[in-house]
């Protein structure tokens, strides 16, 4: 089954047919990241603009790509939720109109959903249950994958985001946008025991995160600094920062996965391309013998390929819309 995924929940506006939820025959990305540099971040009415403008020639692309007729099409999937409202309506709007012309099914798929099954593509041997860490600029959660449309979740950030902690860190530290790629690129070259901090807890919720009290840290230490005329080692505060978040992440999950007796682990969303988490989870789980899978980085990010590869399995659960069919900024995995 060819299944043809829009994805515009952010800044990316993205295509792609995937067949049988396992092999994606195209992916195309238009990223708007440079002029959101500008800004320092996403700024949501240009992203939903820049979409507009691009998700007809994205799709048209993706299907030329692929190498397939809209007549081939099984149905049309479309991420609906979580994500900037404006952006999420463009794509839900173009793929009701698109569904609705063609006379093709409309699946709505969530986010969250799609970052993990970003793992379905790349390891075609990989089926639930497992257990997930997805980890993205406005999304940390630990998730227990019971069958590829139930879900159970673990724990979740009661704060900041990761992404969003690395994110507002590198900038603090004089990094361009996006922050995170920069950091994760600096952190290597630093001593990550150069400076201590914080590694917060949410009393009662071993599982959950908390990343505010860090990302002030840094911030604080770095006017202090300032106000003091003193010199930080950017290089030692990135890599001392990534430790500390890494040691976060990894200490969660894998207390969890020993809980809960889980042999397969799986991380997901944009921050699973960070290298220092990527390193830290190949060496816990080689030690403790637990099966690890990642998605190739062309994959963390946001991208329509995970979309339809949800969407092959929400079609089989039985999981469409009509065109009553709307964009929700927020909702439960």
């Amino acid at each position: 089954m060819y299944i043809l995924a829009i994805e515009s929940s952010c800044d990316e506006t993205a295509a792609a047919v995937v067949e049988d939820g396992r092999r994606a025959l195209s992916n195309v990305v238009a990223s708007q990241v440079e002029e959101h540099k500008l800004y320092g971040g996403v700024v949501p009415e240009i992203a939903s603009r820049r979409h507009a403008e691009a998700v007809s020639a994205v799709t048209g692309r993706a299907l030329s790509e692929a190498g397939v007729d809209l007549s081939e099409l099984g149905a049309v999937a479309v991420t609906y939720a979580p994500g900037l409202i404006g952006a999420l309506l463009v794509g839900v709007n173009f793929a009701k109109g698109l569904a609705l012309s063609a006379g093709l099914p409309l699946i709505p798929v969530h986010h969250l959903r799609s970052h993990v099954a970003a793992n379905y593509l790349a390891h075609r041997e990989l089926e639930p249950p497992f257990l997930c860490l997805i980890v993205s600029g406005g999304h940390s959660h630990i998730v227990r994958v019971e069958d590829y449309t139930r879900y159970t979740v673990l724990g979740r950030t009661r704060d900041d985001a990761a992404g969003e902690c690395f994110d507002k860190a590198a900038r603090a530290m004089g990094m361009p946008y996006p922050g995170g790629v920069h950091l994760d690129r600096l952190a290597p070259t630093g001593n990550p025991q150069a400076f201590k901090l914080p590694r917060p807890r949410v009393e009662g919720s071993p599982y959950d995160f908390s990343f505010s009290g860090l990302k002030t840290a840094v911030v604080n230490l770095l006017h202090n600094a300032k106000q003091k005329g003193e010199e930080v080692n950017v290089a030692d505060l990135a890599a001392s920062f990534q430790c500390t978040a890494v040691e976060i992440l990894c200490g969660n999950l894998l207390r969890a996965a020993e809980d809960t007796g889980a042999h397969t682990l799986v991380l997901a969303g944009g921050v699973s391309a960070n290298s220092g988490l990527r390193a830290r989870m190949e060496r816990e789980c080689a030690a403790r013998g637990l099966t690890l899978y990642a998605p190739p980085l062309s994959l963390c990010g946001d991208n329509a390929a995970m979309v339809g590869a949800q969407a092959f399995y929400e079609w089989e659960a039985g999981h469409t819309a009509g065109m009553e069919l709307n964009a929700y900024p927020t909702m439960p995995v």
